[in-house]
């Protein structure tokens, strides 16, 4: 059966990439109103793929916000083992289009990589899950495992309605296991599987001051520019090393073993990779802990956004009447995401000057989340990439956010397994791409990953 599943993906690589193309087109940013058609037209899509897969039970289903695409096929068998795939098929916003090379949202082929906006996050890396089953199916008519599919349309504009979707569904959504592609392994040679991610705290400040934009000249020395008074408030988010300047904001992290340090000591990440990644030469940050540290297993508080006074070519002297910022703060195990966003808020109050006004909004929250590595689902998981990639994975910690893995954990009560396949794929930057060769392993992965979870020394 195995083989036979391997075989069929390895003769509709051009279908599935053609298929892929065309999931790429539509443009699901979830994030800008116009594009709502677009969101539905994506889960739409989706869910006719899924159907024609031989997945059953496929419905799109409403929320609020951005529909939901459910599938099944349950026809394995009381006694095996039940999947839930998640994934998502809402996308981040483009800009700034002017540093793409091609169209976003026209998929272009080059030197081994597919470029398109959501190439990698998450459409590719969620759907070759379908032609994974699609391929197990089609050489087998049948799978080994039970499998249902969860695929949201707003994971970038926080999961606002899954939880409650996820609470309302438990039955529905009953699985032993929960695998999500959404992440990146070390290297095109190297997998890793991902055991732990950090929660999200997203603030947004809005600082004012007079009631209209001013006259510099006639005002300036008089005024307390917002944009000035925003830098101010900025700047005592930290300290000289890096670290956060926020009373309590250490106060439940969960340090880090010597065991773990050592682990992640092994992780092959030099400082030649990270400055490739990042094309910059000089890291930042808490010194005592290392750069794969600071990225995946410490805090952080980052400025995504800030805006303010005049923008356009040129000179033009104001006084901005208001100033803006975006800002986000990584957690690590035990940091309570609402109890953080209530800590930035009143440091926030404490420090601001009362030159000015400001005001200070909770965008959105999400737990951090961890899974044992000795989990049977973890084992399984590592012999599934040694048997694609011929070497075994590492593991890792990531530094990102998907705020539904613990709610997963905490609601269901089911280990969730991160195999990704991602890389350096400019995910939310321009020329975002994804290697054509992870998303074949990643489908003969998934193949082998449903196998090895049938058997009862696995499962």
């Amino acid at each position: 059966m195995l083989d036979k599943a391997l075989t069929h993906a390895a003769e509709n690589r051009e279908t599935f990439l053609d298929q892929l193309v065309e999931f790429l087109r539509i443009p699901s940013v979830s994030t800008l109103p116009e594009h709502q058609p677009d969101v539905e037209r994506a889960a739409q899509w989706l869910a006719a793929n899924m159907a024609a897969a031989g997945i059953k039970n496929v419905q799109v289903l409403p929320t609020a916000g951005h529909p939901i695409v459910y599938g099944d096929w349950l026809d394995a068998g009381s006694n095996a083992p039940t999947v839930l795939v998640y994934g998502h098929y809402d996308v981040q916003p483009a800009d700034p289009l002017d540093l793409w090379d091609t169209a976003p949202f026209e998929p272009t082929i080059r030197d081994g990589e597919i470029y398109a906006r959501g190439a990698s996050d998450d459409k590719g890396q969620a759907f070759l899950h379908v032609k994974a089953v699609e391929s197990m199916l089609a050489a087998n008519g049948s799978l080994p495992v039970n499998v249902k599919f969860l695929f949201e349309g707003e994971e970038e504009i926080g999961s606002k309605h899954l939880e409650p979707f996820v609470l309302s569904q438990k039955e529905l959504l009953a699985a032993d296991s929960v695998v999500i592609s959404d992440s990146r392994i070390l290297s095109a040679d190297q997998p890793s599987i991902v055991y732990a991610l950090r929660g999200l705290t997203y603030m947004e400040l809005h600082v004012s001051g007079p009631g209209k934009d001013l006259h510099s000249g006639v005002y300036g020395g008089s005024i307390h520019n917002p944009a000035q008074a925003l830098a101010e408030i900025i700047a005592s988010l930290h300290d000289d090393n890096g670290s956060i300047s926020i009373p309590g904001f250490y106060d439940k992290v969960r340090d880090l073993s010597e065991e773990e340090r050592d682990a992640l000591a092994q992780v092959p990440y030099p400082i030649e990779q990270w400055q490739k990644e990042t094309g910059f030469d000089t890291p930042w940050g808490e010194t005592e802990f290392t750069i794969l540290e600071r990225v995946s297993a410490r805090p952080t508080c980052e400025v995504n956004g800030i805006w303010g006074g005049f923008q356009g070519e040129g000179g033009k002297t104001v006084i901005p009447a208001r100033a803006g910022a975006k800002i986000s703060m990584r957690l690590v195990a035990d940091q309570d995401p609402d109890e953080i966003a209530e800590l930035f808020t009143k440091h926030i109050e404490r420090i601001a000057p009362t030159t000015v006004n400001v005001e200070v909004h909770t965008l959105s929250t999400g737990w951090g989340a961890i899974t044992p590595i000795d989990a049977p689902e973890m084992h399984a998981a590592a012999k599934a990439y040694e048997a694609t990639w011929g070497v075994p994975p590492v593991f890792t910690r990531e530094g990102g956010s998907i705020p539904i893995v613990a709610v997963f954990q905490r609601e269901l009560n089911a280990p969730v397994v991160l195999m990704g396949f991602g890389l350096d794929d400019n995910i939310h930057s321009p020329n975002e791409h994804f290697r054509l060769e992870n998303y074949y392993r990643g489908i003969d992965t998934v193949i082998h990953y449903f196998h090895l979870l049938a058997q009862p020394a696995v499962a």
